[in-house]
């Protein structure tokens, strides 16, 4: 493995991951995603893969979890001697110092890699992410916004971005300088000097602006030239495997193209969300006129004494709706405005608990009613649900070229109810409006 591995990486979270595993994999780079460090039979499995990566929760996890956690995972990753090793963040760089602390991740990267500095990409058009002079913009609803002025980011409800300047957001979690190569330096006839000398003075993160696909392969190219001979850690969203891609592709070390089949329509499947993003919000309006029936889950009545008749109510209505022929979207909110995060939070260890009973509410589905496919809505609740399904390891099965970052997947493990599951991880902002028909009608645009 180690002599053609290109790269390996960590996801701070599960639909991260998988949007780092349908880049490669679209673009002929085989990626096997594992949901926790494999043991050799199931390493071996995919012997084959030039990229493998591990789905991880860090994003919703404190600095503390992340030294005991991030750690073994990172060493792991070092040990499998891929050219790049990548912490992979959610491309809206939503995190703080108590949650999600990009910093403190890169930190433990960095001394375990022993390098000086660490490159950070995190710019990716193909995401329509924008960094500029530092700067971090956003697409929503067809305008770029500023994040710390974005309409859904800015009011995130664990993570709300209030600063756009990515150097001035990095330094309220580390105490590492980030230096910066801005789009002046890479439109200059010597950028490669300009980018070598900045890289010489470095000794914390390196951030390269990405307004563009132009901008982006030069980016690309030039953290694949800065690549030391043992390999390297870098961090960063997707936009760092769209920037290598490029690299890789002009000097011919991957073929840049990948045929999946169609794997056709799925009579009926379920989806849980836990999201309260209003992009998801339209996509379950949108569903139930094409198919799908919405399920109002109380997310308090969840995490209280009666908790578990709640969820048996909420899978017996799920299961009526696959009995007429169906499929169920059970939702713990509508939208911001019935988020209850506020009172959620009163309890300690809310939030992982209902992305695991949500998971739980999934797996009885699939389970009972034979389902072939399956959604899961929302980054933090993927990260925790899926491990509820018995999954060890996720491949690609249709990317979604039209809209990025949350492809079809196949499901590997022991459990049989969920062997081969054709299963979905939705960020919140990911997504047409008509996606979770999209899924269910196996539709690649």
């Amino acid at each position: 493995m180690t002599d053609s591995l290109l790269l390996s990486y960590y996801g701070d979270d599960f639909t991260g991951s998988t949007d780092v595993m349908e880049a490669l994999a679209s673009n002929g780079v085989e990626t096997v995603l594992f949901l926790d460090i494999p043991d050799a039979a199931l390493l071996a499995r995919f012997s084959h893969v030039r990229a493998l990566g591990l789905a991880g929760t860090s994003r919703s996890e404190t600095p503390a979890w992340m030294q005991e956690k991030l750690t073994p995972a990172f060493a792991w990753l070092k040990a499998r001697g891929a050219a790049i090793c990548h912490y992979k963040v959610c491309s809206t760089f939503d995190s703080s110092p108590e949650v999600g602390n990009i910093g403190t991740a890169v930190e433990i990267g960095k001394a375990l890699f022993h390098q000086p500095y660490v490159p950070l990409i995190v710019g990716a058009p193909q995401l329509k992410r924008y960094t500029a002079f530092g700067h971090l913009f956003a697409a929503y609803q067809g305008e770029v916004y500023r994040i710390d002025r974005h309409p859904v980011m800015s009011r995130h409800p664990v993570t709300p971005m209030h600063e756009a300047d990515l150097r001035r957001h990095l330094s309220g979690q580390t105490l590492l300088s980030t230096g910066l190569v801005d789009l002046a330096i890479l439109d200059l006839a010597d950028a490669d000097a300009r980018i070598d000398a900045l890289a010489a003075g470095s000794d914390g993160m390196l951030l390269f602006d990405v307004d563009s696909f132009s901008s982006q392969a030069q980016a690309g190219r030039a953290v694949w030239r800065l690549t030391p001979p043992q390999g390297w850690f870098v961090a960063g969203s997707s936009g760092v495997e769209y920037a290598l891609l490029s690299a890789w592709k002009e000097q011919g070390l991957v073929p840049g193209t990948a045929s999946f089949p169609n794997p056709g329509k799925a009579e009926r499947i379920a989806v849980v969300s836990g999201s309260v993003s209003p992009t998801t919000e339209r996509q379950i309006r949108t569903a139930t006129v094409q198919g799908f029936e919405a399920i109002a889950v109380d997310p308090l009545g969840l995490l209280g004494e009666e908790g578990e008749r709640a969820m048996d109510a909420a899978i017996a209505a799920g299961l009526g709706v696959l009995g007429r022929g169906l499929s169920p979207i059970l939702y713990t909110a509508l939208g911001p405005s019935a988020d209850r995060g506020g009172e959620i939070d009163r309890i300690a260890g809310s939030r992982h608990r209902l992305g695991n009973m949500l998971g739980a509410m999934l797996h009885r589905l699939v389970a009972e009613a034979r389902l072939t496919r399956a959604v899961i809505a929302g980054g933090d609740t993927s990260s925790h649900a899926l491990r509820q399904l018995d999954v060890q390891a996720l491949t690609t099965l249709l990317p979604l070229p039209q809209t990025p970052g949350s492809p079809l997947c196949t499901a590997h493990g022991a459990n049989a109810a969920t062997n081969g599951l054709q299963i979905a991880l939705k960020g919140g902002q990911v997504g047409a409006d008509g996606y979770f028909a999209q899924i269910r009608d196996g539709l690649a645009a």
